[in-house]
C-alpha cells in the first residue's frame, strides 16, 4: 500500500492487477502480510525476476493491491476488486501505521523532528513532511523473523519507533528516519485506518468483508 511506504499511488492495472474482472461479479477483499522481498503488484515488469503477490494465494480476476510497500518493506497490505474500496483507503484520511526498526538509539529530539515534520526529496524537489504520530517503542514488538538479521549488535544499539502518516510519498518513512538520523533496519507495516496485521505469519493471506467502513 504503503512506500514502506509506502506509497498511495493509484493502482496501476498494467502492474498491480491480476486481470480485468468482470463488473458483474462480486467484489473481494483481502488483507496480507507482505513478506520482505516481494512486490506489491501481479505482474511482472520488464528484465526484474522478484517475486509477486500471486505467488501467495490464488486470487480471483482483477484483484489489485491498495497501494504499496517497497520490496524491503514489509506488512499489512490490502487487497481488492472493488477500485472504489481502493480509492477510499488510499485517502488522506486513512492512518497507516508502522513498526520501525533504526540504527541507533533515538531520542526525544529526533522523535519530534519526525513528529512535527522533517525535509525530505522527492523527485528531486524539497518536501516538508505533514505533522504526524511518532514514540519509541519501550520494547522489540513481536514479528515473525524475515529470515535477516539487519546488522550486528555489537556494532552499536538499535531501536524501535512507531510512525503514523496520512500521506504516502516514494519510500517516506525511510526518509523520514534518515532525515532525523536514525537510518531505517526494518520497515513493517501494522495498520492501516481501523484494520491492523495482528499475530499474521509472513505471507498469510485472510479474506475480509467489504472494507469500505475503513476509518
Amino acid at each position: 500500500m504503503d512506500r514502506s511506504t509506502e506509497s498511495n499511488t493509484s493502482d496501476k492495472i498494467n502492474t498491480e492487477c491480476v486481470s480485468i474482472s468482470d463488473a458483474s461479479q462480486p467484489h473481494h477483499h483481502y488483507k496480507i502480510f507482505k513478506p520482505y522481498g516481494y512486490l506489491s503488484q501481479f505482474v511482472p515488469e520488464r528484465r526484474k525476476s522478484k517475486k509477486l503477490l500471486a505467488e501467495l494465494a490464488l486470487f480471483p480476476t482483477g484483484t489489485m493491491a491498495i497501494g504499496r510497500l517497497d520490496h524491503d518493506s514489509e506488512g499489512l497490505l490490502l487487497l481488492t476488486t472493488d477500485g472504489m474500496v481502493s480509492h477510499q483507503v488510499r485517502s488522506k484520511k486513512i492512518e497507516k501505521e508502522y513498526y520501525v526498526q533504526l540504527d541507533g538509539d533515538i531520542d526525544e529530539d529526533a522523535i519530534l523532528k519526525l513528529q512535527t515534520g522533517v525535509e525530505i526529496g522527492i523527485k528531486g524537489e524539497k518536501y516538508l513532511t505533514l505533522p504526524c504520530k511518532a514514540y519509541k517503542l519501550k520494547n522489540e514488538p513481536e514479528l515473525p523473523s524475515n529470515g535477516r538479521k539487519p546488522r550486528d549488535p555489537r556494532h552499536g544499539p538499535m531501536s524501535w519507533v512507531s510512525i503514523t502518516i496520512s500521506e504516502g510519498k516514494n519510500r517516506q518513512i525511510r526518509k523520514m528516519t534518515a532525515a532525523a538520523g536514525f537510518p531505517t533496519l526494518r520497515l513493517v507495516r501494522v495498520r492501516i485506518g481501523n484494520i491492523h496485521l495482528e499475530k499474521m505469519q509472513s505471507g498469510e493471506v485472510i479474506q475480509l468483508d467489504d472494507p469500505s467502513d475503513i476509518r
